[in-house]
């Protein structure tokens, strides 16, 4: 609003030199993420309060590790408080008319309700195993899946005609191929995959919401880079007009997330629930794919990809098929706390390394 509000304003007094700032991506994007710390950081404590007053309350599951026990009455359902301040900095900064935004705040706001929706259930049936089946949350992410893959290849998307069936590797310049029924499927699956790993992810203090923020961030440096005509001509990178104000929503969360860690980081103050894991990973296979970076999740989104990994094989292959374990405890973090690493130490380990991973995927920008 404050986009519009001041480009209204420029047109009535051209004279004012200060209004031409928020035409720029740049500006917009440090004031996205200081408008979405401030938002966090102003209101957590009425939340924190609130959510305990109302009993919104973490009920943890059994690991085997005891030190998850002690996760048990620890406010849930954060991700309300990081959804209210990425949607308002969002309205507040980024350009309302632009279809890129306009897909990516659906589709936040989509799985966030939905995550919203799987912890009321938690909490009703008072058990962190009481919420939707594995099978009704499939169905309700297929849904929005098979809808934003139709919406990619529609009239309504926002890519051009060209290339919008194209899928790009890390480190090539051109696409490997292109084809609508292919790529149409792996858009389905990879929507579905990506919004789960976050969620698995999300089971130690602060340990998903700082690699989220390296990944969305490095999304905005390539939404930067393929929205303006010079750079993306420079680095040959495709050009998508319009795609640079997903830098401004990449912000607005890095300051949500950022505002959020001061209540998330251990001992939590707070826990994002499905509410948020939902939604981060709904926002990051959305600038993934209109960004045409798929397969760069692997690499920058690492972290994840290794947590859904031995989350799945422990369940699907080894317990399911074979009827026993094949890691200690999964998925990762929780393998990692049972060979005997502090809660902390786990965490902090894995930023690390989701850290380096996000260096080497900007490298991809120029290692083309």
């Amino acid at each position: 609003m404050l986009y519009h509000l001041f480009r209204f304003l420029m047109e009535i007094f051209p004279q004012i030199g200060f209004l031409r700032l928020f035409n720029y991506i740049s500006f917009r994007s440090i004031g996205a993420a200081l408008t979405s710390i401030i938002i966090v950081l102003f209101s957590a404590r009425f939340f924190i309060s609130y959510f305990h007053k109302k009993q919104y309350l973490d009920f943890a599951r059994e690991t085997g590790i005891p030190s998850a026990s002690d996760k048990s009455g620890t406010p849930t359902m954060g991700g309300i408080l990081i959804a209210i301040s990425f949607l308002t900095s969002s309205l507040l900064w980024a350009s309302l008319s632009n279809i890129f935004v306009i897909i990516s705040l659906i589709s936040f706001t989509y799985f966030s309700l939905l995550g919203y929706l799987d912890d009321k259930a938690k909490l009703k049936a008072k058990s962190g195993e009481g919420g939707f089946s594995e099978k009704l949350k499939l169905i309700l992410q297929g849904f929005y899946s098979l809808v934003f893959t139709f919406l990619i290849f529609s009239n309504l998307s926002p890519l051009p005609e060209s290339e919008r069936a194209n899928l790009y590797i890390p480190f090539l310049k051109f696409p490997v191929f292109s084809s609508f029924i292919i790529y149409g499927i792996f858009v389905f699956f990879f929507f579905i995959a990506v919004s789960n790993s976050v969620n698995i992810t999300d089971g130690l203090d602060g340990l998903a919401i700082v690699p989220s923020t390296f990944v969305i961030s490095v999304l905005g440096v390539f939404a930067y880079i393929m929205g303006n005509a010079l750079q993306s001509k420079y680095l040959q990178f495709p050009h998508y007009p319009g795609s640079g104000e997903l830098t401004v929503l990449a912000s607005c969360f890095a300051g949500a997330a950022i505002g959020f860690l001061w209540y998330n980081a251990y001992p939590a103050q707070i826990f994002m629930g499905d509410t948020g894991s939902l939604a981060i990973g709904g926002l990051i296979a959305t600038l993934s794919v209109l960004l045409k970076q798929e397969l760069l999740f692997p690499l920058l989104g690492g972290l994840f990809v290794a947590e859904a990994f031995t989350s799945q094989v422990q369940d699907k292959i080894g317990v399911n098929f074979l009827g026993k374990r094949i890691f200690h405890r999964a998925p990762l973090h929780h393998e990692l706390q049972y060979r005997g690493l502090a809660e902390n130490k786990v965490v902090v380990r894995l930023w690390i390394v989701s850290g380096i991973l996000a260096l080497l995927a900007i490298a991809t920008i120029k290692i083309r």
